[in-house]
């Protein structure tokens, strides 16, 4: 199950790095494929802004 409308989430993209998002369903975020930066979701609403986002140094 997706988190988010798969329209919404095709032109999303990381507000810090423009790298592609994938989404993790158990820990109901989006990750930054290339930085690792994840970003809530919260009631099917993505949360980009830089100041919530949790940097995971995974990318």
């Amino acid at each position: 199950m997706s988190l988010i409308d798969p329209q919404l989430k095709a032109i999303l993209v990381c507000p810090t790095c423009h790298g592609d998002l994938e989404e993790d369903d158990a820990k109901g975020v989006l990750r930054c494929q290339n930085d690792g930066t994840e970003f809530p979701v919260r009631d099917g609403i993505p949360i980009m802004l830089v100041d919530d986002a949790k940097p995971t140094g995974e990318g």
